[in-house]
């Protein structure tokens, strides 16, 4: 139980942080809003506050959110006045408004990673090579501690989070690594060793990252700018990864991963809970930025049309788009979260 209500605040104040970012925007550029609203499906919760128009809401299923603003809708609402309609702002009153959840998601990534940073230290980011196990082929290899490894089959590796998210793409295969060793560049060539654990096959290679770690103010606040950014930065290359199939769809959480996730974060510790929820905060802020129908990207790329083309898109026509865009991604959905639940099983 304590997991389930972990798994639901951490999406519910990603949501709420998500959609603040929409609604003060919204209100500071005069439109007007029906509802604020966390979570989807049936209404449990109204509240209205005096003089405000707005009804703020809870609903049902803690998996989304939304702030209905008037000027969205296909029907034009008489009764609101067109200056406090979204489609009669400015561009960039409107482009504020659809970015500034994002822009709220990425904020909060970097206020938690700072609090990690203070709390536990700032862990270094390069890719330099603490310990190697013997009798692993790193080991056979020549791999050494010091080691800062630059490329891993010609990709750039040179900090943590980039050679994690190749040594998933070249999962099982054989790797040379371009290393950094008091001033010269060493080639290292390495096939894997498998492994049995719990039923499952993985692939060693014998080798861990430096654990260093800062402490202080600075650091943590370097620590969190340049750990968002990096994970922005991996986020990138996995979407290309997964368009070009060097990624499988498999390696994808869903709802039920993210859970399991939540789970093992939790016995692991409060400030674990806090860089979990960093973490799913700037994926939620980067597929939103994706210019993908449904999702935030894709409404700013219809305004960036819009502005290109000097005159509004027919809203029967993005409406469509969007609508279409949502009923695919509800696909990917089930399809993910059906792989979750199959490597729960296995």
């Amino acid at each position: 139980m304590l997991t389930l209500l972990y798994f639901i605040i951490i999406l519910g104040v990603i949501i709420f942080i998500h959609e603040l970012g929409h609604f003060i925007f919204a209100k500071k550029s005069g439109i007007y809003v029906y509802e604020f609203s966390l979570g989807m499906g049936p209404r449990i919760f109204k509240w209205n506050r005096k003089n405000d128009e707005t009804d703020y809401c809870l609903r049902l299923f803690p998996i989304g959110g939304f702030v209905q603003m008037a000027g969205e809708e296909i029907e034009d609402d008489k009764s609101i006045p067109k200056d406090k309609k979204f489609n009669a702002k400015t561009f960039g009153q409107k482009f504020m408004t659809v970015i500034a959840g994002i822009m709220m998601n990425f904020i909060l990534a970097i206020v938690l990673l700072f609090i990690v940073g203070l709390v536990n230290g700032a862990p270094q980011n390069k890719a330099i090579v603490g310990t190697v196990t013997p009798d692993m082929p790193a080991y056979a290899a020549g791999l050494q501690e010091g080691d800062h490894i630059l490329k891993l089959n010609g990709r750039n590796a040179n900090t943590s989070d980039k050679l994690t998210l190749q040594l998933q793409v070249f999962m099982g295969e054989p790797i040379t690594l371009e290393v950094e060793r008091n001033g010269s560049i060493e080639k290292i060539k390495m096939q894997p060793t498998e492994v049995k654990e719990k039923g499952k096959t993985t692939y060693k290679y014998g080798f861990q990252m430096n654990d260093e770690i800062e402490y202080g103010f600075l650091a943590a606040l370097k620590y969190a700018f340049t750990k968002t950014f990096s994970l922005i930065h991996q986020m990138l290359f996995i979407v290309f990864y997964l368009i070009t199939g060097q990624l499988e769809l498999g390696s994808l959480a869903g709802p039920v991963g993210i859970y399991n996730v939540v789970g093992d974060a939790a016995t692991a510790g409060f400030i674990s809970l806090l860089y979990l929820t960093a973490y799913i905060s700037i994926n939620v802020g980067f597929i939103n930025f994706l210019p993908i129908p449904a999702f935030d990207g894709g409404r700013i790329l219809f305004l960036i049309i819009e502005k290109i083309k000097g005159s509004p898109v027919d809203p029967k026509l993005e409406n469509t788009i969007h609508t279409i865009g949502f009923f695919l991604l509800m696909a990917l959905m089930i399809l993910v979260t059906y792989n979750d639940v199959i490597r729960l099983i296995k």
